[in-house]
């Protein structure tokens, strides 16, 4: 039944899922974060003594929270197409969720961290097997050594056709450039 206040004549907008992937402590919720024009749903937990020896803290020792099941964001671009960003878990013992939420999946963003670069693997052979276009987006953390977008693509044995960007997470416009790249490469592929 429709409220009152609803206009029977306006369309529902057009939805679009994108997936942000990527290793633990990559940045996924907090680009997720940066972007969502809502207050993100974040399943950030802090982690628990349960996580020692599980997950590999090497390189992310100070990290204290994780995400246990999703990210959820959304960004209205028109009034008749919005994206949901939906953040991935990186630990490898929650990656059964990764094909529930690849479902309809327009495109993903793997979010790689260059201190950990063998973290983002995962991901990107995940949607390299499925045939999802995705971009790299390199995480440029503070103190991190500072690769180029070509070394990073070399280091990942990728195709010169996919994007590989850097990136700050913790930064709109930087993590809006990322979508947008995104976009680009999936219309590419939809005309060809």
């Amino acid at each position: 039944m429709a409220s009152r206040d609803s206009d029977p004549q306006a369309p529902v907008p057009s939805a679009l899922k994108i997936l942000v992937a990527g290793g633990f402590g990559a940045g996924k919720t907090t680009l997720v974060g940066a972007v969502s024009e809502i207050a993100p749903l974040s399943t950030e937990e802090v982690m628990t003594e349960a996580s020692y020896g599980v997950d590999d803290l090497s390189g992310v020792e100070a990290k204290s929270t994780t995400t246990v099941a999703l990210d959820f964001g959304r960004i209205t671009i028109t009034d008749s197409l919005v994206l949901y960003l939906f953040g991935t878990p990186g630990q490898e013992r929650f990656w059964f969720m990764w094909e529930e939420l690849s479902e309809g999946a327009l495109g993903a963003i793997v979010l790689a961290d260059t201190r950990r670069l063998e973290t983002c693997f995962a991901s990107v052979d995940y949607f390299e097997r499925r045939g999802v276009p995705f971009v790299v987006a390199v995480n440029c953390f503070e103190g991190a050594h500072l690769y180029q977008s070509d070394e990073v693509r070399d280091a990942l044995s990728l195709d010169a056709s996919i994007p590989v960007i850097l990136t700050d997470a913790r930064q709109r416009e930087s993590s809006k450039e990322v979508l947008l790249t995104l976009v680009n490469r999936v219309a590419e592929q939809m005309a060809a």
